[in-house]
């Protein structure tokens, strides 16, 4: 049996086709996968949700960055987790941010974003955000227990909050926490 060879000048014309073919195609929707920045909030950033003002409430605020459209802002984390935990939320997701509440000031957060999928939460606190519960985020344990010291609450990560602790639908009628 007589082995397969390929003649020199073809292998070197097959290469410059392969080579000239993902030339081509990397031009072609082409889609810069890198990881958005957060984008930091001002006094006219608004709630995608209620159209609320960020700068106008205490407590964590929230962003999340889509491969298309707009940045959606949230004043709250529960808002946010609602949205990304929808089983109908379709757009696909490139970033998720949220404050570190170990380092921005509660009252008047402003910066520390850290990305909301490393963060460890913190439900049940006696402070309120601006829907009244919230999840407290934090970029590492030491502060969120920290901050269970004097509050109070639970700690979870990112993964471990579920649809229902973050429901929007209680209303002004059947919400007794606000």
């Amino acid at each position: 049996m007589k082995a397969f060879t390929v003649q020199p000048w073809r292998r070197l014309a097959l290469a410059a086709f392969a080579g000239l073919l993902l030339t081509s195609l990397a031009g072609c929707g082409a889609v810069d996968e890198s990881v958005p920045l957060p984008v930091e909030i001002d006094a006219g950033t608004s709630c995608t949700l209620d159209g609320m003002l960020l700068a106008d409430f205490p407590g964590p605020k929230a962003q999340i960055h889509y491969a298309q459209g707009p940045v959606d802002f949230f004043c709250d984390t529960i808002e946010m987790f609602s949205i990304y935990l929808r089983p109908e939320q379709q757009k696909r997701i490139r970033a998720l941010y949220v404050q570190d509440m170990g380092q921005a000031d509660w009252e008047a957060p402003q910066g520390h974003w850290i990305d909301a999928r490393t963060a460890f939460y913190v439900a049940d606190g006696a402070l309120r955000g601006s829907m009244g519960k919230t999840l407290a985020s934090f970029a590492d344990e030491t502060a969120a227990r920290t901050f269970m010291e004097k509050h109070g609450g639970k700690l979870y990560r990112f993964e471990e909050v579920t649809p229902e602790m973050v429901a929007l639908d209680g209303g002004a009628l059947h919400d007794q926490t606000m």
